[in-house]
């Protein structure tokens, strides 16, 4: 594996919404995670900005290589059932550095900021087809929930992880 890039996580900026979208689409249309009828939502970055804290990586020369949606409360995280959980949803990082720790520093970045407002846990849905982040979402504690599983679409079936805080 290479060495993790230099990373700083933070709060995007709406100069930052065009490469969220691009990097969205790409990792989910583009990597076979998603069909492209989902790609108008993907792209919608400011739209997910009004209901949920957008964070980004950005390496060593300030380039948003990654980026989440970490969601306190709210429809928006939709598997969230009480105000003592928060979620996240659209994590995505560039192709030409994954598998170098910048999920996990979003992922990371989201249970500080549900531990700091208090929360209990950090609940999430991924696709079936998303093996390398489930893997990754294994690793950093988070355990199935598979009584929350659900269907937004006929034929689009999500997983439920939830990770105690």
């Amino acid at each position: 594996m290479l060495p993790a890039p230099a990373l700083r996580i933070g709060t995007a900026t709406p100069e930052d919404h065009d490469r969220i979208a691009e990097l969205t689409v790409a990792v989910y249309v583009g990597g076979g995670l998603s069909s492209p009828g989902y790609t108008a939502e993907l792209a919608d970055v400011a739209g997910r900005a009004r209901l949920a804290e957008l964070l980004v990586a950005r390496d060593g020369s300030g380039r948003v290589i990654g980026s989440v949606a970490y969601v306190p409360a709210g429809g928006f995280g939709e598997v969230l059932t009480s105000d003592d959980e928060a979620g996240f949803r659209m994590l995505v990082v560039d192709p030409l550095v994954q598998g170098r720790g910048v999920g996990a520093a979003l992922v990371e970045a989201c249970l500080t900021r549900a531990r700091t407002a208090g929360k209990r846990r950090v609940v999430i849905s991924t696709g079936t087809r998303m093996a390398t982040a489930q893997r990754m979402y294994r690793r950093l504690g988070f355990t199935r929930l598979p009584e929350r599983d659900w269907s937004p679409f006929p034929g689009i079936d999500l997983l439920v992880y939830s990770r105690e805080l």
